[in-house]
């Protein structure tokens, strides 16, 4: 009886310790789903990207056939995931964390009954399955029934590539809150988030497919998380490569990220209470 009782003591602790995070996940829904106005303006600024990179590269590959096995639907394929998978695990844009350092905000987040880092992944995970919907399906839908497409030839894959793209948020979300956290010791992280966001694009894949890189630019990129972003699920929904390698090597960049992001926050709370007195 007493083991009854202290499991479900365990229990309803774990559901209280827990208890927030869902509710994060649908609040960072609900946050992107009010702004209306500008995921149509975003939606369609990406349509019309999209269109200026489709032709761009259709052009190449009317000179050339194929490139690194990129064919035109393939290579179409690349783009208009590309684009709507920008959003999805958010390339550029998230400065938040960073200002609350800057106003001192994040005294405030870290005194809640929350780990920060947990939830400001719920929230973002909340965010993305709003973009997924809004920012991803309709560019890729625009593609599909416009230019030629490379479907997935296995079932399977379909399922390989949600936990792709779903580790690919996870792994830029850790790559922003590093960033994030360096305001701690800058104050002003704008710098570094502009710098990241110049050469994100040309790193995960986005600018050209990571294949068409030179063999010393692979091979350096692949000691890195960054193809995991973008290059990684259009991969695997374009099945090239081993889809169960290419997932465990999002995984295990998820990991690392996560984890270095819980030691630099760790030594950024004893700065600033070391600052705060």
């Amino acid at each position: 009886m007493c083991a009854v009782v202290n499991l479900l003591r365990g229990g309803l602790a774990l559901i209280t310790v827990l208890a927030p995070y869902p509710q994060l996940v649908r609040a960072g829904y609900r946050r992107y789903a009010s702004y209306r106005q500008a995921t149509v303006a975003g939606l369609v600024t990406n349509t019309v990207f999209g269109l200026l990179r489709a032709a761009v590269l259709g052009a190449v590959l009317a000179e050339r056939g194929t490139v690194a096995g990129y064919d035109l639907a393939t290579a179409i394929t690349y783009v208009w995931l590309g684009q709507g998978l920008i959003n999805v695990v958010m390339l550029w844009g998230d400065q938040e964390l960073a200002q609350r350092v800057r106003t001192g905000d994040v005294v405030v987040d870290l005194g809640r009954p929350w780990d920060l880092q947990t939830a400001l992944l719920a929230n973002d995970l909340g965010r993305a399955g709003h973009a997924v919907l809004l920012r991803l399906l309709p560019p890729a839908a625009f593609g599909a029934v416009l230019f030629p497409f490379r479907w997935p030839e296995n079932p399977l894959t379909w399922a390989s590539f949600a936990v792709s793209v779903l580790l690919a948020v996870v792994v830029c979300f850790g790559i922003r809150f590093l960033l994030n956290l360096t305001a701690f010791w800058l104050l002003d992280a704008r710098g570094v988030i502009a710098a990241w966001g110049a050469a994100g694009g040309v790193l995960s894949g986005l600018v050209v497919p990571i294949p068409w890189f030179p063999g010393w630019a692979q091979a350096v990129l692949a000691w890195t998380p960054f193809p995991a972003l973008l290059q990684t699920p259009i991969d695997v929904f374009t099945e090239r490569g081993d889809a169960l390698a290419l997932l465990a090597t999002q995984l295990a960049w998820a990991a690392v990220l996560l984890l270095a992001g819980r030691v630099v926050l760790a030594r950024a709370v004893r700065r600033l209470v070391v600052q705060g007195g």
